[in-house]
């Protein structure tokens, strides 16, 4: 099961950090507009489904951490000018220092 927050990347890449994983299957309408997206231990999900009927799942306990933090970098360079990302080497750190949607 995934661990949340879950930070998810739209067909933008666009970041969204969503408090868990039920949350994030309530919320992302269209799976076609999915990307790519992590749990808290930065491991790699997948998003299967149809139009409001969307699941989450792992697809391995390997985490991706590099990949996190450059997508990250990428969102705040691209959409939040004049913001830096967390700078925490923590993952737990870093992950708990993202804007989370609804908070």
């Amino acid at each position: 099961m995934p661990v949340g927050p879950v930070i998810l990347f739209d067909d933008d890449y666009y970041m969204y950090v969503l408090q868990d994983r039920a949350f994030a299957e309530a919320w992302w309408e269209i799976p076609d507009e999915y990307v790519c997206g992590f749990d808290a231990l930065a491991r790699p999900l997948r998003m299967t489904g149809k139009a409001h009927q969307v699941t989450l799942e792992l697809t391995g306990d390997e985490p991706a951490e590099a990949d996190l933090r450059r997508l990250v970098a990428d969102h705040y360079h691209r959409f939040l000018h004049g913001q830096a990302p967390p700078q925490a080497s923590d993952l737990a750190v870093f992950v708990a220092g993202l804007p989370v949607e609804g908070s």
